[in-house]
């Protein structure tokens, strides 16, 4: 199997995905600019013409509107908000629309398109563009969320959205895009709604999403050396969530560690450690549930700011400390 990155795992899903199927497009603010979406679109532009890689004017809320009443036509976007904070111009066509036509038609309509949101959190972006915005689409019915975090998954879960007949919020991180990972050349489909154990483990079970995935299996690396076992799960999906593996996985460790990328107060790692307190488990953990996540603060412009409000592999590790050392007496 070839090892290629993540950035170059979306690239070779467009391109062959819009090359498979004429209804594929893509459609975006600066789909042929690297500084906007860096490898990822190179060279569709040149192979599929400006009627299928269109680079759009700056107005969310109209591009997000076009994508949608095509999609409700038969075609098949992928939009792309390559700055995930401006998507919040694009709310009413996401939450009014999209999520709702095929409910308010009675299935008989589907929006089938996917919702591509870059995160680009870091390098002294500040609280109006490093924004990761997952629970909110994660909270609104109707709509689907993935947030891959290895090559392979990348472009697995693409395929899997633009497959889809209702819309999918696919949230990719720009710090992934130069992970490398094994990645078949053929197209395949990684399902929504599926987790992954990265890491077998005994001692405590570490849920985790996007970056943070690839933190947590870091985490799991240095906490070995004193001897704690983490049983590290990546998400995948925000929504559905993969209940059972999670379940079982609590079942075993009896402790839970949850690290997000986002922002701690009504996030993912809250609706987690509440899915928890509903299936029964709660009872038998042995100790509280810890969350890693952003503060609840915007994130800051300075790099020294930044080295400490954005979480890493140490910040898990002491997350899976304290939770040891917190056992219920």
């Amino acid at each position: 199997m070839r090892v290629i990155s993540y950035s170059k795992a979306i690239n070779e899903t467009l391109h062959q995905m819009m090359e498979r199927d004429d209804r594929v497009f893509l459609i975006g603010q600066g789909v042929t600019s690297p500084w906007y979406v860096g490898a990822t679109t190179s060279d569709l532009l040149q192979r599929f013409g400006t009627q299928r890689v269109i680079d759009t004017p700056v107005s969310e809320c109209a591009i997000t509107g076009a994508s949608v009443g095509a999609a409700l036509a038969g075609m098949r976007p992928i939009l792309v908000h390559p700055r995930m904070d401006f998507i919040y111009y694009a709310m009413d066509q996401i939450a009014n629309h999209a999520a709702n036509w095929h409910y308010m038609f009675g299935g008989q309509l589907s929006v089938p398109m996917t919702i591509w949101g870059i995160i680009n959190r870091g390098g002294e972006q500040a609280a109006q563009h490093s924004q990761a915005l997952q629970a909110i689409f994660g909270h609104l019915p109707g709509l689907k969320v993935v947030m891959p975090s290895t090559p392979y998954d990348a472009k697995g879960l693409l395929v899997s959205s633009i497959e889809d007949d209702n819309p999918v919020v696919y949230i990719d991180d720009r710090w992934l895009y130069e992970i490398m990972g094994d990645v078949p050349e053929e197209l395949y489909t990684v399902p929504i709604g599926k987790g992954a154990l990265r890491r077998r483990g005994r001692d405590v079970t570490v849920v985790a999403t996007s970056y943070m995935a690839q933190e947590a299996i870091k985490a799991a690396g240095i906490l070995e050396e004193d001897d704690i076992s983490a049983e590290v799960i990546d998400l995948r999906s925000i929504k559905p969530i993969d209940e059972d593996l999670i379940f079982d996985s609590v079942r075993k460790t009896r402790r839970l560690v949850v690290a997000d990328g986002g922002w701690k107060t009504y996030g993912v790692a809250a609706e987690i450690s509440a899915k928890i307190g509903e299936s029964g488990l709660f009872n038998r953990l042995k100790a509280p549930i810890t969350r890693v996540c952003l503060p609840d603060v915007p994130a800051p412009a300075s790099l020294a700011l930044e080295q400490i409000y954005y979480k890493n592999a140490m910040d898990i590790v002491d997350g899976v400390k304290m939770t040891i050392g917190g056992d219920y007496v």
